[in-house]
């Protein structure tokens, strides 16, 4: 039966257990089509057309009983108002410095935005792009910027609606109005400027016209664009004859002459690297050559001031190490490890201070050791440590920044539980380090205790668990909020959260799992968690709950779990696999029909994360876990709440409808304690949103928690 069949009832009257109808198909596929092993039944298949009658209809219906819930959810009103009161402190990005001027974004209080801001070199500070300023909906995001070499252009891109569907446009900083653009199909698209700002490659999409309505996502290429000239005269410069599903990073050394390209399949944990001398060959048409191909390792390479090509890399280390070699024979034979890997930190990325002004050049290093941030300085010529860079405490390091001409300065980006994001400057001459900026707003923040343990999973693999609680033991039982990711390599590191703190500060417990599938130790640690090894996930994180309990944090009926995303699939499981073991879920942007997962948003990119339904091998594991495949008529589950989004263009919302109708349906808990609610919203996306927005989400993910665990705000 095609994707398009609907129910023969379209009515949304109410159905079993007092939840919205929807009618279960017959409809049962025996898959894959190239090898028909499985038979496979989607009883909701319907739901996925969010446009048809009878969907819409669901939809509110589904939309009614939420409000009927919502209203019994007492702590909402205290967590909107202590939520919006914690994200007044606002945020503040390090610098990215052009010659003497500096960009920068910040968020003041009332602000629903951050704002890109320069400030002149006679210290002048302005606005450049304030996405309010251009809608005043708040549904404008800015996604990316960057400014050319001299800093006297900049290449920022928007979008509307959440739906990340960029549109790059090119600003003369003096005057603040725009010069090029507006550049459509630019989403995800690096800018990678030549020195006098006159042109810069970036990456496009191809135009949809021709190609198959599934695909318009896809087909990225490289292309040089000379500023102020139509784009359609784009030259293009590589990517034809690459999978439809490739991603580009592009960059071009300060001095212009280097060129570095690298492509990846979707998200696959490696990619291909190619290093052009734009002296020697046409801008129009760099002589690529190959530094790294068809090698499963993550690569990436940066020429300095010194000449020297500095080779960032995961290859025969898994935590990373940084190796150099000449740029003119960049072959993996002739690379030279200058800071080797470390046993137990993940390298995240370096700056090189090496002004004329240094008796030594330097270099600086950021890691995570099991998620926390660290910062080193060594010798640039040795690689030897010289010494440590103190942080205010058990946090993480963001952004490192220095100027690109060569300076005795570095920016380095920092937060932790209880401190909102803030700028620290190391001075590399005299080895001290001072704060640079604080986020722009004062904030009571609440005393918390914040401590990492080691947990066991369920194969004897140590996990690190952060707890960020009311007192530094479990002297009590607590309602508790267990969140995790566990994929994409992607480490989850403390930081400050307004709707941690305002779980905590009314009592609870809020923790944080550093599964496998993330980056937490490494990407040997992504890969125990991902294709046929995802299940070392879901154990991971139900180990987590036992631990809690275990240890007297929680208890089952009072513990919560939350998760987004990839994470959202991770709570569908934790549902779907041991609904015994907490009372509540919260399931955000979530992956749930792992089956048809590639047909819809940017799942076809997610294939080398989680596998290929196509492939019969790879169905298994996708079936071994599939959250919607295991629900089970009569079994007690949790409440749940699905938050989705109507402008997520990465995950479908179909995911949590259809996971929805089969939980209510099948669920043999009352509605009215256990209930199964979906909580849609319009013109927001998966990913950046107006604060507003985030304050009302976060106030009714917590009012929801609060009240199924069983949390009395003050």
């Amino acid at each position: 039966m095609p994707s398009s069949a609907q129910p023969s009832d379209p009515s949304a009257s109410v159905g079993p257990g007092g939840y919205p109808s929807a009618p279960r198909l017959p409809l049962v596929e025996r898959l894959p089509e190239s090898d028909p092993t499985y038979e496979v039944a989607d009883p909701y298949r319907w739901l996925e057309d969010a446009d048809s009658v009878q969907t819409v209809a669901w939809s509110a219906a589904q939309d009614k009983l939420l409000e009927a819930h919502r209203a019994g959810w007492p702590a909402r009103d205290h967590f909107r108002t202590r939520v919006a009161e914690l994200l007044a402190a606002g945020v503040v990005s390090a610098p990215v410095w052009r010659r003497d001027r500096q960009f920068f974004l910040r968020r003041v209080a009332g602000q629903e935005h951050g704002v890109l801001l320069t400030v002149d070199p006679d210290g002048t500070e302005r606005v450049l792009v304030d996405p309010i300023a251009v809608d005043p909906s708040g549904a404008t995001t800015l996604d990316s910027w960057q400014p050319s070499k001299e800093g006297e252009l900049l290449a920022y891109q928007l979008s509307e609606g959440g739906r990340e569907e960029s549109v790059l446009r090119v600003m003369d900083v003096a005057s603040g109005r725009d010069v090029d653009g507006p550049i459509d199909r630019a989403r995800y698209s690096p800018v990678a400027w030549l020195p006098g700002a006159e042109a810069f490659y970036y990456v496009r999409r191809l135009d949809p016209a021709g190609l198959p309505e599934d695909e318009h996502q896809y087909h990225r290429r490289v292309w040089l664009h000379v500023v102020g000239t139509d784009p359609a005269d784009d030259v293009l410069v590589f990517g034809d004859g690459r999978p439809m599903t490739s991603y580009y990073g592009l960059s071009v050394s300060m001095d212009g002459r280097w060129l570095v390209v690298t492509a990846a399949e979707g998200t696959a944990p490696r990619n291909d690297l190619w290093l052009a001398d734009l002296q020697e060959s046409d801008l129009r048409e760099p002589r690529l050559r190959v530094v790294q191909e068809g090698v499963d390792a993550q690569t990436s390479l940066y020429v300095g001031r010194d000449g020297r090509g500095y080779v960032f890399t995961d290859r025969d280390a898994p935590r990373g190490r940084l190796a150099v070699v000449d740029p003119q024979d960049p072959s993996y034979e002739r690379w030279s490890d200058l800071v080797p890997e470390d046993r137990e930190a993940v390298l995240d990325g370096f700056v090189v201070l090496d002004g004329a002004e240094l008796e030594q050049p330097l270099l600086l290093t950021a890691w995570t050791r099991h998620a926390v941030g660290e910062v080193t300085v060594h010798d640039l010529a040795t690689g030897i440590a010289r010494s440590q860079v103190p942080l205010p405490g058990v946090g993480s390091v963001g952004a490192l920044s220095e100027h690109p001409e060569g300076g005795h300065e570095a920016w380095i980006g920092y937060t932790d539980s209880v401190t909102p994001s803030s700028v620290l400057r190391y001075d590399a001459r005299t080895g001290e380090t001072s704060t640079w900026a604080t986020a722009p707003g004062a904030v009571e923040v609440p005393q918390v205790s914040t401590r990492q343990l080691v947990y066991r999973s369920d194969d004897g693999t140590p996990v690190h668990l952060l707890v960020v609680s009311p007192e530094q033991e479990p002297d009590t039982p607590r309602p508790t909020i267990l969140y995790g990711y566990g994929g994409f390599g992607l480490p989850m590191t403390p930081g400050y959260s307004a709707g941690v703190l305002a779980w905590v500060e009314a009592g609870g417990v809020y923790a944080v799992a550093g599964l496998r599938g993330g980056g937490e130790e490494g990407e040997q640690w992504h890969r125990d968690g991902m294709l046929a090894a995802k299940q070392n996930v879901f154990d991971d994180f139900a180990a987590a709950a036992r631990y809690l309990v275990q240890q007297g944090w929680t208890t089952p009926e009072q513990l919560s779990v939350s998760g987004g995303s990839n994470g959202g699939l991770l709570v569908g499981a934790a549902v779907a696999q041991h609904p015994e073991l907490f009372a509540a879920a919260v399931c955000s942007a979530p992956l749930l029909d792992m089956v048809r997962f590639e047909r819809f948003g940017l799942g076809a990119t997610w294939a080398s994360e989680y596998g290929t339904a196509s492939d019969v091998e790879q169905l298994g594991w996708l079936l071994g876990y599939s959250p919607y495949h295991h629900v089970q008529e009569g079994t007690a589950y949790p409440a749940v709440l699905f938050t989705v989004f109507d402008g997520d263009t990465r995950v479908d919302p179909l995911h949590a409808r259809k996971m929805a109708a089969a939980l209510q349906h099948a669920t043999s808990s009352d509605p009215a304690t256990a209930p199964i609610l979906v909580r849609r919203e319009a013109d927001v996306g998966h990913g950046a949103r107006a604060l507003s927005r985030s304050v009302e989400l976060t106030a009714d993910t917590l009012a929801f928690a609060a009240h199924h665990t069983g949390l009395v705000v003050p």
